[in-house]
C-alpha cells in the first residue's frame, strides 16, 4: 500500500510540472517552487520549514540548588505548504501537512486511531467587495499568539498563557470582513462556526458546535508585511502601529477539559457536557525596532466539574481561570534582538492546578527574517505549592 501510495505521488508530482509552467525561482524563504498553470487559471507555491530545538530543564531543590537535569532533543516542526489560487484569484486555498511526531500524534478513535497529518486545508472566497468565506480545517480566529505562525514567533515557542487557553484549529466555516471607519482606521470582523472538537476529528461531533468571533482594530492602519501577526518589529515600522482586539468563543456541550482541546471529560453514560466560553483581550504594538505583545484569556464552563449520571464526580475538570502574557522586544540594527516575557496563569481551585509564574529572557539572531533564524531562551517558573523549573532552549529555523 506505502508503495503504491508514493507511487501515485510521483504521478502527481509529475503531471503537475507537464502541465504547468514554472516562474522565475522563487528568492530564498519564498517557497521552493512558484507554479502556474499554463491558461494562468491556476497557481501553487510549494514550501517547507524545520524547526530544530534542544531542551534542558533543571528543578529547583529545597535548598535552592538546582536538580534533576533533563534534556532533550527533537525536530520540533516539520512541515510542507501549499497555497495559491484556483480559477479565480479571489478563490485561494491553503494546504498544510505537519510531519514531525509532535504534529502528528494525538491519534484516538476519533481520528480513526491515525495520524493526524493535516494541519490546514481550507479554501478562502472573496466573494463580494471586503467579505471572504472560508470554509475547511484551519486555526479559528483566536488569540493573536496562537494565530501567529510557529515559525514567525518572537521566541522560541508560544506562552503557557497559548497553552492553556487557546482555541486552535477546527473545521467549519469563518466569514470575514474588514471597513475602513476614517482616513487609516482599520476594522476587521472574523466570525467561525466549527464543530467543536478541534482537527482531524472525522468520527461524529460528540457535543454541539462552537461560535468564534473576533474584533481587531487598527487605529494607525495596517502594519507592513502582515506585522500583526508576526513576532518582532523586522520591518521597523516608521510610524506608530497598533492593533487592539477582543475574543469570544462559546462552546456548546464541549466534551474536553480546555473546550476544544485537552483531554476528554468520560462518564458512565458515554461523556460529560458543558457549555464552556473562553474570552480574549490581546494586541500588538510596533514602532522602529520595538514590539509589545499582550494577552488576557479567561475560561469559564457552566459547570465545571465533570460528573456521571448520578451526581458522582469523574475526576475530570474544565480548565477554568485566567491568564495573562506580556512580551516585548526591540530589533538592533545587527538584525540580533532582545526579548522578555511575562507569564501568570491562574487557573480557579478546583482545577486542583497550582498559580504559575513564568519568566523568559530571549536572543535571537535574523539571518534572513522569519525564514532563517536561531533563537535561544532562558525561563524561569516559579509554581505555587509546587516545584519551581530552570528551563534553557536553543532552536534553529529554516523555511524555503
Amino acid at each position: 500500500m506505502k508503495t503504491k501510495l508514493l507511487a501515485l505521488g510521483l504521478i502527481l508530482s509529475v503531471s503537475c510540472l507537464t502541465y504547468a509552467q514554472e516562474t522565475n525561482a522563487p528568492a530564498f524563504g519564498k517557497g521552493l517552487f512558484n507554479l502556474v498553470g499554463k491558461d494562468s487559471t491556476w497557481t501553487m507555491k510549494i514550501g517547507t520549514r524545520m524547526q530544530f530545538l534542544g531542551i534542558a530543564t533543571w528543578d529547583e531543590g529545597a535548598d535552592g540548588d538546582l536538580v534533576d537535569p533533563q534534556q532533550n532533543f527533537l525536530v520540533r516542526r516539520a512541515r510542507l505548504k501549499f497555497d495559491g489560487f484556483a480559477y479565480s484569484p479571489k478563490l485561494k486555498y491553503k494546504l498544510e501537512l505537519g510531519l514531525s511526531n509532535r504534529d502528528i500524534s494525538g491519534g484516538s478513535e476519533f481520528t480513526r486511531n491515525t495520524p493526524r497529518y493535516i494541519l490546514d486545508a481550507v479554501v478562502m472566497w472573496n466573494f463580494h467587495e471586503n467579505f471572504e468565506l472560508w470554509v475547511g480545517q484551519t486555526k479559528l480566529p483566536g488569540n493573536i499568539e496562537r494565530v501567529i505562525s510557529s515559525g514567525n514567533l518572537q521566541q522560541v515557542d508560544r506562552s503557557l498563557v497559548n497553552s492553556r487557553f487557546n482555541i486552535d484549529r477546527d473545521m467549519g466555516i469563518q466569514l470575514r470582513h474588514h471597513i475602513k471607519l476614517g482616513e487609516k482606521f482599520l476594522m476587521r470582523e472574523k466570525f467561525a462556526l466549527s464543530q467543536g472538537e478541534g482537527r482531524n476529528i472525522t468520527q461524529g461531533n460528540l457535543g454541539g458546535h462552537q461560535y468564534t468571533g473576533r474584533i481587531e482594530l487598527l487605529p494607525f492602519g495596517k502594519f507592513k508585511s502582515k506585522g500583526d501577526y508576526s513576532g518582532s518589529d523586522l520591518k521597523k515600522e516608521e510610524k506608530p502601529k497598533l492593533m487592539f482586539a477582543v475574543n469570544y468563543d462559546i462552546n456548546q456541550n464541549a466534551v474536553k477539559t480546555r473546550s476544544n482541546q485537552g483531554s476528554y471529560m468520560r462518564n458512565d453514560i458515554g461523556f460529560y457536557e458543558t457549555n464552556i466560553n473562553t474570552f480574549f483581550f490581546d494586541g500588538m504594538y510596533k514602532h522602529n525596532g520595538f514590539s509589545f505583545m499582550w494577552e488576557y484569556a479567561n475560561r469559564t464552563a457552566d459547570d465545571p466539574i465533570a460528573k456521571n449520571s448520578d451526581g458522582t464526580e469523574t475526576g475530570d475538570v474544565v480548565w477554568v481561570g485566567n491568564g495573562l502574557n506580556l512580551q516585548t522586544g526591540y530589533l538592533l540594527k545587527s538584525n540580533w534582538e532582545l526579548s522578555g516575557r511575562y507569564t501568570n496563569i491562574n487557573l480557579d481551585d478546583i482545577t486542583g492546578r497550582n498559580a504559575e509564574t513564568q519568566y523568559t529572557l530571549g536572543l535571537s539572531r535574523y539571518i534572513v527574517g522569519h525564514k532563517l533564524k536561531v533563537q535561544t531562551d532562558l525561563s524561569y517558573l516559579s509554581v505555587n505549592g509546587g516545584s519551581d523549573e530552570l528551563m534553557y532552549r536553543l532552536q534553529f529555523d529554516i523555511h524555503f
